[in-house]
């Protein structure tokens, strides 16, 4: 039995601001996780490609509003940083 992948100590080194930033952020990368866990079965954000980020940026949020597609891609910033992969994000 594996244990699930611990999202809080993954982005425990670049989360930064007030204690409701960090949760929300939180909570947003817990939701990206199920999503593309659901979709192709990659629960772990080592694996995830560029692919998986923009899909649910553009497809799983298309029905959100602008500020919520916003707030989302703050935290998808937070997730490539932490991977190291800010660059091939931006681009």
């Amino acid at each position: 039995m594996t244990k699930p992948f611990d999202m809080a100590l993954f982005l425990s080194g670049v989360l930064t601001g007030s204690k409701a930033t960090q949760q929300r952020h939180l909570r947003q990368a817990r939701i990206m996780q199920a999503a593309i866990q659901q979709r192709w079965q990659r629960d772990n954000p080592w694996t995830w490609q560029l692919k998986h980020l923009r899909w649910f940026l553009t497809q799983y949020l298309k029905d959100h509003t602008d500020a919520t597609r916003y707030y989302y891609r703050l935290t998808a910033l937070l997730l490539w940083k932490r991977l190291g992969r800010v660059r091939e994000l931006l681009m």
